[in-house]
């Protein structure tokens, strides 16, 4: 789901938290030694991201903060804040090019360039999370 996150809406946060979970306490941040991304290069992404990044002249960036249950990929277009809200059941994750990593949900898409030993480490600790928070399969049963 695709929100402006600009405003401190209260609706809009319960959503945010109903389908990715509250936030990391202070503890669980240090523990996982943090939950954020540095900032990434949008490199490609789907039309309707693309219809509001094309809005302003600015570099196209976001970054991505990690929740229990999935990932809160964040942009900015002209004044406004927009985030791309991913529940680990729907996020599929793919490197793509020597130094680009493709985030799926449904329809929609964001390719990013991840050219630092920082952004590698911050993917597969988004792997491990989906991995370690994926519901069980047929297999697992």
């Amino acid at each position: 789901m695709l929100l402006n996150v600009s405003y401190d809406d209260p609706k809009i946060k319960e959503k945010i938290d109903v389908a990715v979970g509250k936030p990391f306490s202070l503890k669980e941040r240090w523990a996982k030694g943090g939950i954020g991304s540095s900032k990434l290069l949008i490199s490609q992404c789907s039309i309707d991201i693309h219809n509001l990044l094309v809005l302003d002249n600015n570099l196209n960036s976001c970054n991505i903060e990690l929740r229990p249950k999935g990932i809160i990929l964040r942009f900015r277009s002209l004044l406004e804040t927009y985030a791309l809200v991913i529940p680990y059941h729907k996020l599929n994750l793919y490197k793509g090019k020597a130094k680009e990593y493709s985030i799926y949900k449904d329809k929609q898409f964001v390719k990013v360039v991840a050219d630092t030993k920082a952004a590698f480490k911050f993917f597969s600790k988004i792997s491990a999370e989906k991995a370690a928070n994926q519901l069980p399969g047929i297999e697992d049963l």
